[in-house]
């Protein structure tokens, strides 16, 4: 099948299985069915042409398929039990497909997301459901057995299965909960794939997923500090796929149109909403795009910005770049110092992160034997390769 087609079906999977899910529920059967309808297409498309109304065509295909098994299922029941069992086979009102492709997919992204699924699970749930990836790309992406990845889809799905969660959209009072495990899940998600070499896809359809969810605040936040992070990337590694620092950076490779969106975005949203983390993460993001070079970049704000973001979340990650950015304004050992504090709170015990900032100050310090040290520890506990790999280049250039 050509790439044409494996995009086209991957675009509209989530809009097909949202329909069949609200028309019909069962999660399981439904997901089952869709993937019976995307190999058809896959195996009639490429000889017989793309159908005029392909989501319908998937939908009414995927619809006979999930009927035909609930028919199925009621008849064993029946002759099990000896007494009818009424299975609801079409929805009323669900005879055609209708204009709710976004509607179906928005629901089907608050259903991967209840709260009453774990994390991991809601990760690789909306991957498979929402965005299309198949379970060896998911697993691949997440660097997990594929084995491991798919129990973990089960699980979830049973999760849905058994606590009876309706495919509609969450009641006033989940809704704050249910957004922001959504909002959580999709930065998880574009991570992955920003921090790896050739995972851009990932970033990509976090990015997608996130133009879909009602517009305030935090999902403005969260998609402008997508679009600021994710317009660094053509420069972020070599043509080796080797990392290259912020600073180091050739900034007039950054994605111009993504920073004019994502600065809009953000500009737009901290003068219309209630302020919230993301949108002050975004608003950090909006300063680093600006400068021009590393040294016109504004560091007061930078700090200034970071105060205002642990006053939300004092998270290890947050204090350990605000005593950078503090360093880069008032000298390195003003942030090592805030490093020093910063080793004894222990969600940052062996935390490679903390390690490469203290690497990355004691080299701008003069202290290289030091330096060398840290980078080394850096690359110790990192998992990532691309990171081992750029630490350990830094390292042998301090030898």
């Amino acid at each position: 099948m050509t790439a044409g087609f494996e995009h086209l079906l991957r675009d509209l999977t989530p809009q097909v299985l949202g329909a069949l899910v609200r028309r019909y529920g069962h999660f399981d059967a439904c997901e089952d069915a869709v993937q019976e309808a995307l190999l058809a297409a896959s195996q009639q498309w490429p000889r017989d042409g793309v159908p005029s109304q392909p989501r319908a065509w998937l939908i009414t295909v995927a619809s006979r398929r999930l009927t035909d098994e609930l028919r199925s299922d009621e008849a064993r029941r029946r002759r099990e039990n000896k007494e009818a069992l009424e299975i609801p086979l079409v929805a009323p009102g669900a005879d055609s497909p209708g204009p709710r492709d976004a509607d179906d997919t928005l629901l089907l992204l608050f259903l991967c997301c209840h709260p009453s699924l774990n994390r991991a699970g809601q990760i690789a749930l909306t991957l498979r459901a929402v965005g299309g990836l198949t379970t060896d790309e998911i697993a691949r992406a997440l660097l997990l057995p594929e084995d491991t990845l798919r129990k973990r889809i089960t699980r979830a799905k049973q999760s849905i299965r058994t606590s009876g969660i309706p495919f509609r959209p969450p009641p006033p009072s989940e809704a704050p909960a249910r957004l922001a495990a959504i909002l959580q899940v999709l930065y998880l998600i574009f991570n992955e794939g920003y921090t790896s070499t050739d995972r851009v896809d990932l970033a990509e359809e976090a990015i997608r997923l996130a133009r879909l969810l009602p517009p305030n605040g935090e999902t403005a936040g969260l998609l402008a500090l997508m679009l600021l992070t994710h317009a660094r990337r053509p420069a972020r590694t070599t043509a080796a796929g080797d990392l290259v620092r912020l600073d180091e950076q050739d900034r007039t490779l950054w994605d111009a149109a993504a920073i004019a969106e994502g600065t809009a975005l953000i500009t737009d949203a901290m003068t219309r909403f209630p302020l919230g983390p993301y949108q002050v993460q975004a608003a950090i993001a909006a300063v680093h795009d600006e400068a021009q070079t590393p040294e016109a970049t504004d560091w007061p704000q930078i700090v200034a910005l970071y105060d205002l973001l642990i006053r939300f979340d004092d998270n290890p990650i947050a204090l350990l770049n605000r005593a950078v950015a503090i360093a880069m304004l008032q000298g390195p050992q003003a942030g090592l110092t805030l490093l020093d504090n910063l080793a004894k709170d222990p969600r940052l015990t062996n935390h490679h992160r903390l390690a490469v900032a203290q690497a990355h100050l004691l080299e701008l310090s003069g202290d290289l034997p030091n330096a060398l040290t840290a980078y080394l520890t850096a690359a110790r506990t990192t998992t990532s390769l691309p990171e081992q790999r750029y630490l350990n280049t830094r390292a042998a250039r301090l030898r």
